[in-house]
């Protein structure tokens, strides 16, 4: 890529993946309503989400490719955002405890000019430890999780909760960062 690529995002997880993929990159964060809307899918709302993050920042550069993501922790079809506070956060972990549960992270890379286009939803099964109150309130300790998605982040402290994934990690961490790289270097122009 001759510019530097454009992250729609404020997320240090996703600065963070770029930065260890050696993508050159700066960041405009988009300012879009994050709310599943009633009756949609969560592969509908994260595609749809991270689509209108990319498109809010994209004609401010139009020969740049742009990047909008987004990510939804999914347990049996009910998408969990992020806590509202810590008493939520423990309903959220308790809720995930002993079970599975999918993330979804919603990649759009848009470029106005000349006009590029690639939309994909990324998935990773998660399973969870079974967690007892002392557990989760040893998670809390160590994590800040008000600005996590189903009140976890794999990365931090992971083992304490985690028993495995099947999927991309760096998926869980916030964006599909393998999908992201060959995307990317298959771009046009």
């Amino acid at each position: 890529m001759t510019n530097p690529l454009l992250l729609a995002s404020a997320s240090p997880r996703r600065r963070e993946l770029l930065a260890q993929a050696g993508i050159h990159f700066t960041c405009q964060p988009a300012d879009v309503d994050e709310t599943v809307l009633p009756g949609e899918t969560a592969v509908a709302a994260v595609q749809r989400l991270a689509r209108a993050k990319a498109a809010a920042v994209a004609d401010s550069a139009p020969d740049r490719i742009v990047l909008g993501a987004d990510t939804l922790v999914v347990r049996d079809g009910q998408p969990l955002g992020k806590p509202r506070d810590l008493d939520d956060a423990r309903r959220m972990l308790r809720a995930l405890s002993g079970r599975g549960h999918d993330v979804l992270t919603g990649v759009c890379l848009l470029r106005r000019r000349p006009a590029w286009e690639q939309t994909w939803c990324c998935t990773t099964e998660v399973d969870f430890r079974e967690l007892d109150d002392a557990r989760i309130e040893a998670y809390l300790q160590r994590v800040h999780v008000l600005d996590k998605a189903g009140a976890y982040a794999i990365q931090e402290s992971g083992d304490l909760i985690i028993a495995g994934i099947r999927g991309l990690y760096s998926n869980v961490v916030g964006l599909p960062i393998e999908e992201v790289v060959r995307e990317l270097v298959n771009a046009p122009g």
